[in-house]
């Protein structure tokens, strides 16, 4: 009864807040970004939440929350029209959708296809929000047993899964999950803080790197370089078709298949670290084995349509729960909505639940009115939406990097932002081409901090209970609950290694020579190597030990991962090569040649600054690499520049300065 009474007003003044004026203008304003965003394929809620995370200092609480969750809730219902126009994944919860959407738009049921999947998303965002509703109930006593071990376990417990299940070979999730680990160590440790892997010769370092240049670096680059390579629209046709009416009653007519699914999303989602990267083949193996009739599956089965939207807005209802009352992220994006909630003056948590429960209530019904909204808006603005798909995608990279660029500098105001945004789109580059999971890298490296934080607090306690006595540090360390995790832990490995198996068997993937595999292996394997001597010499062992550890373990599985290829033949999985087969072999431009224009922009940058650099780098781009007219390059060049000094002079930005600007004294925006 008590937590009827502390719970119930709290949902109403949740309701009062979200359905202020101001605050459903700032829903909409992020519904109508996470569109934009979804439509765009690749990029999804990480990239989206990277772009806006730099916007939101200084912004009302409430507004601010709105704006993300807005975003957050929209991208898995506007992904699903790459997904079935162009059969491009939109992003990672949405590969299997392309299974059977992409052959029913083909047989020119778009229209069907579409319906289908919004009204499965619709529904499967709202049940999310109900569940996650009635389980903080359950969960608010739950939370004061959590102590640091427990805290530890779980974060031990997202690492483990995400390092297993977001990849096709087990060993390559754990090395890119190690490696994410490994970037969150650089800089200055929080406990002595001992410098590592940076030297105060590159102040830059010191501080780390920052979730915004991550993600990103990590995600958005290497789709639009990959998009861009291929020097076409993305789509040849706007049309949709008809047939709106008989998804949504196929939608209804398979309503028990859809619950299953959006209840296997919301599991999912809760399990830290798991997210996107699987629910989606998970839902649809979940509805081939559930089918008696499968011959149709993969050539346009509206069930393999239903079943994989379902559980992907579901999925982000679930992966609330970690996110909200343990911070500990359920996915990449929710990694990337914790940065955003700590810049809103939030700490995820336990005390964010006991204190803040309005504010909690307010993310979770905010995430179930923008499925509302953005599954109406969808169904809408879906046939505009869909000719906007047939733009060049030359023509719209320039102003995609121009506000990856301009987001980056909001980190820390520095050149090095751009810098360091350049360097890590390289490496997420090279993640995609060989296969390696960029979600486990990003949680890896969001997971970092406080896994060093929680190891170090839990040892210093546990050895003061030790000397005690033996039986009260082991009560400690060993409590049900802490091993019940570490069960789950051990369960999620021996699980995750069946589902990569699984994945293995269902998915082509494109592998070339061992030469550039193996040279890309032995690259990480060489900055392991340095970054554990960098440890090793550092004399409090406090800041020290975690690194360590972390780089023997990832060293023990790159030398295993060496050790398989030398002995496995080239067609095996752990040799993927994008490169070697699809579109990116395919493409009319070169991986490095699209990449210079990045650092184009750059060298621009460091010589001009970078409002006189975008002026040049659109002239450049739009005459050279797009190859258009001059009215066109002047009219994109005009538009671009505009646009960037509206959001700049709204949001009162400064640009970042150059050489130019340190000589002379130029006005805003030169400045």
């Amino acid at each position: 009864m008590d937590l009827i009474a502390t719970a119930l007003p709290a949902l109403g003044q949740a309701f009062t807040l979200l359905f202020q004026p101001e605050q459903l203008m700032y829903l909409t304003a992020g519904v109508l970004l996470g569109l934009w965003v979804g439509v765009l394929p690749g990029l999804g809620g990480i990239a989206g939440l990277s772009l806006v995370l730099p916007f939101i200092y200084g912004m009302d609480q409430v507004s601010g929350l709105a704006l993300m969750v807005g975003l957050v809730a929209v991208i898995p219902t506007s992904d699903t029209f790459s997904s079935v126009l162009l059969g491009i994944p939109g992003s990672t919860s949405a590969q299997a959708t392309v299974l059977d959407g992409f052959p029913l738009a083909r047989k020119g049921q778009a229209g069907r296809a579409l319906a289908a999947a919004f009204s499965c998303s619709l529904y499967g965002g709202l049940l999310g929000a109900l569940v996650l509703t009635f389980f903080l109930f359950i969960a608010r006593p739950l939370i004061l047993a959590f102590g640091l071990p427990e805290m530890l376990m779980l974060t031990v417990l997202g690492l483990s899964m995400v390092a297993i299940l977001a990849g096709r070979v087990p060993l390559k999730g754990i090395v890119a999950a190690g490696l994410g680990l490994m970037a969150g160590t650089i800089g200055a440790a929080g406990a002595g803080g001992s410098l590592r892997m940076s030297t105060y010769d590159t102040p830059y370092l010191i501080d780390g790197l920052q979730l915004i240049i991550v993600g990103l670096g990590i995600y958005a680059i290497p789709e639009i370089v990959s998009l861009l390579r291929q020097d076409r629209s993305v789509s040849e046709t706007g049309e949709l078709s008809h047939g709106w009416s008989r998804g949504v009653r196929d939608w209804f007519g398979n309503l028990w298949l859809s619950t299953r699914c959006a209840i296997i999303g919301v599991i999912v989602g809760i399990i830290p670290g798991l997210g996107g990267s699987v629910v989606d083949w998970i839902a649809y193996g979940h509805t081939i084995q559930s089918s008696k009739n499968r011959e149709n599956f993969g050539k346009g089965d509206i069930r393999g349509v239903i079943g994989p939207e379902s559980s992907a807005n579901a999925k982000e209802g679930g992966g609330l729960v970690p996110t909200l009352i343990f911070g500990i992220p359920g996915s990449g994006s929710m990694a990337i909505f914790l940065g955003g909630l700590a810049l809103l003056g939030f700490t995820p948590g336990p005390q964010m639940v006991r204190a803040d429960l309005d504010i909690t209530y307010t993310i979770i019904w905010s995430l179930a009115i923008a499925n509302v909204m953005g599954a109406g808006l969808c169904i809408i603005l879906a046939n505009q939406v869909a000719k906007i798909t047939t733009i060049r995608f030359a023509l719209l990279a320039p102003l995609l990097f121009m506000v990856i660029a301009f987001a980056a500098f909001q980190s820390r105001q520095s050149l090095g932002d751009l810098i360091a945004l350049i360097c890590i789109g390289g490496v997420g580059i090279l993640l995609r081409r060989f296969d390696y999971s960029r979600p486990a890298f990003l949680i890896g490296f969001v997971l970092s901090t406080q896994a060093e934080a929680y190891s170090h607090m839990a040892h210093q306690i546990a050895s003061s209970r030790f000397h005690s006595s033996v039986m009260a540090g082991i009560e400690y360390i060993a409590s049900p609950i802490a091993l019940t995790i570490l069960a789950l832990t051990v369960g999620s490995v021996i699980i995750g290694m069946k589902q990569a198996r699984h994945i293995n068997e269902n998915v082509n993937t494109p592998t070339g020579g061992k030469r550039a595999p193996l040279i890309f292996l032995l690259c990480i394997t060489a900055y392991l190597t340095v970054a554990w001597i960098d440890a090793a010499t550092i004399n409090r062992f406090g800041d020290k030990i975690f690194p360590l550890v972390v780089a023997t373990v990832t060293l023990a599985a790159c030398l295993t991962l060496l050790l398989r290829m030398r002995l496995r033949p080239e067609n095996d999985p752990m040799f993927v090569d994008m490169e070697k087969g699809g579109e990116d072999s395919d493409a009319a431009h070169g991986l490095w040649g699209t990449l210079a224009w990045f650092l184009g922009l750059l060298a621009l940058s460091w010589i001009f600054g970078f409002f006189i650099a975008l002026a040049i780098y659109f002239l450049l781009f739009y005459r050279r690499r797009a190859r258009i007219g001059w009215f066109g390059t002047l009219a994109f060049t005009g538009a671009g520049l505009a646009g960037i000094l509206f959001l700049a002079g709204i949001l009162g930005r400064d640009f970042p300065p150059g050489l130019l600007q340190s000589y002379f004294d130029l006005p805003w925006p030169l400045t």
